[in-house]
């Protein structure tokens, strides 16, 4: 535990030290009617608890921008269906009902084949199953099931991204509400400074000077209690949307998160990244797609065999006719010429494949970036915190050494006044500096991937 989030905060008699808490202590037992009647200006409904879980779990339910990720992959999934449908044999049915002018007549001009023409009424079907295409169902099939599990890293990126949203949402609306808690408990010992400085000066043992200096400090405790208050409105505003809710909602918020142990070498986490982020995943499945889809183009300028066959009834037909019919055989389609349309495909399926590739190495560059620069931030965030933290015991001493001064008339009003903001200043920075440290390794841990 930090030395400031073991500190007390007591009133003694000879007058106020400002002493403040940072840890679990301070946000979760926050007053409850305090934070009801911050929420009360946020929403006209009751303020309801909410834990970082419970906000995490809301994001993921709530949030359009996954459910439409989620879609997507669905979507996906039915284009592997569609391309797989090739395997299996086709089957239309026919219904025919047809009159001539005049019996036996014959179609001279519209086709090579040269057909008679009966007066009839007939239905059937025809059957066809595809024997061989040479690998290009194959290859759709898999292109589509990689563009499918691309489709799958995808709404799981997207799900980080919400998850990531939500965290640093609820972290800055904690840091919004502990730093509003400071602000009042600033106002209030600067409320009592005042009233004992008033009181000695009514016995003329402080000049008016001190009394004006005190009430400036008031006011300016005032302004930084008004300033926490839209903060931390905005700060809820910025969670209410994070969680999917397009009305603002108001929150309790019952959880501080605590710091994990040290983390690994920036080594280590690069190739955890490079490894397991699920949108570099989805960038090697759609490079993996392309490729597929080249061969699949390269293999159109092979023959397709098909098995065909038909089968019917014509109960109205010409008496030379037989009642019911059947044929079945063998189809080759081969592919002469089409004006280069199979070779362009082919090629434009290769550099589509490069562009992937070459944007799968781009993106592995760029994680790589990011984790450093989040590392860094991290790192640097530690070592803020660790140096805060010293600060406001500083900060602490000196303000106890200013007050007992005054109180003897070995110092001035300006000096206390003086010490009472440092102290304020250095609670504040200190609780900035932990929830900020707290956002930068849930950025960490997304840009690493490890966000669950």
């Amino acid at each position: 535990m930090h030395d400031a989030q073991r500190m007390t905060t007591t009133w003694p008699k000879s007058g106020p030290v400002l002493l403040f808490k940072f840890a679990r202590s301070v946000a979760v037992c926050v007053l409850a009617g305090s934070l009801l009647g911050s929420a009360s200006a946020l929403a006209d409904e009751p303020a309801i608890p909410l834990s970082l879980q419970d906000a995490i779990e809301i994001a993921q339910k709530n949030h359009p921008k996954y459910a439409a990720a989620q879609l997507q992959a669905f979507l996906a999934q039915e284009v592997v269906k569609e391309n797989r449908a090739g395997y299996f044999p086709m089957a239309n049915g026919f219904v025919n009902g047809v009159g001539t002018t005049t019996e036996g007549s014959r179609i001279l001009a519209g086709g090579l084949n040269n057909p008679s023409i009966y007066d009839r009424a007939a239905g059937g079907v025809v059957v066809s199953q595809l024997i061989t295409d040479f690998g290009r169902t194959g290859n759709l099939v898999a292109s589509a099931r990689a563009e499918a599990r691309g489709a799958t890293a995808g709404a799981e990126a997207t799900r980080e991204q919400v998850v990531l949203n939500a965290e640093t949402s609820y972290l800055a609306a904690l840091q919004a509400q502990t730093v509003l808690e400071v602000a009042r408990q600033t106002l209030s010992s600067r409320r009592l400074v005042m009233s004992q400085v008033k009181a000695l000066t009514d016995n003329q043992l402080k000049s008016a000077l001190d009394l004006s200096f005190a009430q400036v400090a008031v006011e300016e405790a005032d302004l930084l209690v008004q300033q926490s208050e839209g903060q931390l409105e905005s700060s809820m505003a910025s969670l209410s949307a994070a969680l999917g809710y397009r009305r603002q909602k108001a929150f309790i918020l019952t959880e501080v998160p605590q710091l994990a142990g040290p983390q690994p070498d920036i080594d280590t986490l690069i190739d955890a990244a490079v490894r397991e982020r699920p949108d570099l995943l989805r960038l090697r499945d759609q490079r993996d797609a392309a490729l597929s889809e080249a061969s699949a183009e390269k293999d159109a300028n092979y023959p397709t065999l098909a098995a065909v066959g038909t089968a019917g009834n014509a109960p109205w037909r010409d008496s030379h006719l037989a009642a019911n019919y059947a044929a079945a055989g063998l189809q080759l389609s081969v592919p002469i010429f089409a004006g280069g349309a199979f070779i362009a495909r082919e090629h434009e399926a290769q550099i589509r494949a490069r562009v992937a590739d070459e944007a799968l190495r781009e993106a592995e560059d760029n994680v790589a970036r990011d984790v450093r620069v989040a590392w860094a931030g991290f790192k640097t965030s530690l070592q803020r915190l660790r140096t805060t933290e010293q600060l406001v015991k500083h900060a602490t001493e000196a303000f106890n050494l200013a007050e007992a001064r005054y109180k003897v008339g070995s110092s001035s009003v300006i000096e206390l006044s003086e010490a009472q903001l440092s102290q304020t200043s250095a609670a504040i920075t200190q609780v900035n500096a932990r929830y900020d440290t707290l956002i930068e390794k849930a950025v960490l841990d997304y840009q690493v991937g490890a966000i669950k």
